[in-house]
């Protein structure tokens, strides 16, 4: 036992010897006895091995914190953080609700052609949600998500990316998959499950998905991709590849615990990644108020040391300069960005929604006639003299030709195989489900005609 505790004071000596170089010799024994807790003795023989100490004494205003969890400063007054610190995040605005430029240093000078591009996405999409919606409530197609006062998010972001960067959406991002140049009888196929579907008929409706325009596939639940995006970025830093991860989703989703790990992932395995936050004033029938109680989504960015901004995202410029600047510096610093895109859900949250029951048709009606992306995009082309009356219906008449058109063909299509339902999972069909395979193919080889099977291809 005398062995063991003078091999322990040794050790303790050793330990205050180290302690005292590192500290360059400038705190008292008594300080440096308390840091460690070191019995008077201990500290005394640390003292007297030969490594002098100034006896000079520091005031406590001379110490700095030296906890590795935070960076900050010591105060001898109790105050706790007041979750409104500043007065509010700003949001970043190029265009006025007139279309006008309100700072000419922040004007993207985009030319007239991909500004045309901006404005004919925005208003095709818009005429096919009218014209899907109607297709569900007139029992076409089982369900659909319209994307009304939010086309502006969409476009103006996806424009600001390169081709090859992979998107995570949430479920009402079908501008981005639209710009990228995912043909509208492909949204009809999906939407009515037909053989042409990639997904090949698998997907509720509105799950778009699109290998070849790196855009992964919709799943509904709430923020399961933003982890699986921050993996996918992790993935192109690791190997050095040119790209960036987008991932969207709501301000609803933004409570979920999978956001929290994303953010946190993301910001301490520095991923080039962008998360877009769509705040459109409601989760579902949930708004804002009831979601959160500090400054919107913006303002967790800091918390988690990512870079954040707020914009105007019924501002199709503001969110295309956002979006690219925030691209540029995630690929070439490795880092997350947040941009909140602050907009409106005009329409209702989906076909299994009547927002009449919680909102006014007052307030609809001021985001739909007067701060629409739509409208202030062609305030902003008129302006210029790059459109007028007479191209606004031939145009609006063109798109809706093209939408119904391919939704003629997606009415028409046959659906996809029946052998689908038990394909593309395993490599190698496990016995269990071919015995169930041969069961529905006895099945309808004896009750066929119950069944419309002539609806499906062979």
């Amino acid at each position: 036992q005398a062995a063991r505790r003078g091999r322990r004071r040794a050790g303790q000596t050793a330990k205050m010897a180290a302690v005292i170089r590192r500290l360059g010799g400038k705190w008292s024994g008594r300080v440096v006895r308390a840091q460690l807790r070191l019995p008077l003795a201990a500290a005394r023989r640390a003292l007297s091995t030969g490594h002098a100490v100034h006896q000079q004494q520091f005031t406590s205003l001379d110490e700095k914190p030296q906890f590795p969890g935070a960076s900050a400063e010591f105060v001898d007054r109790l105050e706790f953080i007041q979750p409104n610190v500043i007065s509010g995040i700003p949001i970043y605005r190029v265009m006025d609700r007139q279309g006008q430029i309100m700072n000419p240093d922040e004007d993207p000078k985009l030319p007239k052609d991909m500004v045309l591009k901006f404005y004919q996405k925005m208003t095709l999409l818009n005429t096919m949600d009218r014209i899907l919606y109607e297709s569900q409530r007139q029992g076409r197609i089982s369900f659909y998500m319209t994307n009304y006062g939010e086309e502006g998010t969409h476009i103006g972001s996806a424009a600001a990316l390169e081709p090859n960067d992979l998107v995570f959406g949430q479920y009402r991002e079908a501008g981005v998959l639209m710009y990228r140049g995912f043909p509208l009888e492909l949204f009809m196929a999906q939407c009515y499950a037909s053989a042409r579907d990639v997904g090949k008929g698998r997907q509720m409706p509105v799950h778009y998905g699109s290998r070849d325009l790196h855009f992964v596939t919709i799943s509904s639940p709430l923020a399961t991709q933003m982890p699986q995006a921050v993996g996918a970025a992790y993935a192109y830093k690791v190997s050095q590849e040119d790209r960036a991860v987008i991932c969207y989703f709501g301000e609803g989703a933004a409570s979920e615990g999978d956001a929290h790990a994303g953010f946190n992932f993301s910001a301490t395995l520095e991923c080039p990644i962008i998360f877009f936050c769509r705040n459109n004033g409601y989760a579902i029938s949930t708004p804002t108020h009831e979601q959160y109680r500090g400054d919107g989504i913006a303002a967790r960015g800091p918390g988690y040391g990512i870079i954040s901004i707020r914009v105007d995202g019924n501002d199709v410029f503001a969110v295309y300069n956002a979006t690219k600047e925030a691209r540029r510096r995630a690929v070439a610093e490795n880092q997350p960005f947040l941009i909140e895109a602050m907009t409106y859900r005009i329409g209702h949250h989906s076909t299994s929604d009547d927002s009449s029951a919680y909102r006014s048709v007052d307030e609809v009606n001021y985001w739909d006639k007067q701060d629409h992306p739509i409208s202030r995009l062609r305030h902003y082309m008129v302006n210029k003299g790059w459109w007028d009356e007479e191209q606004e219906k031939a145009w609006r008449k063109q798109s809706r030709k093209r939408v119904m058109e391919a939704f003629e063909e997606a009415e028409r299509a046959l659906k996809p195989k029946l052998d689908y339902l038990f394909s593309d999972v395993y490599e190698e069909i496990p016995v269990g489900l071919q015995k169930q395979q041969e069961g529905l193919q006895r099945h309808l080889k004896m009750y066929g005609e119950h069944y419309p099977t002539d609806l499906f291809e062979k």
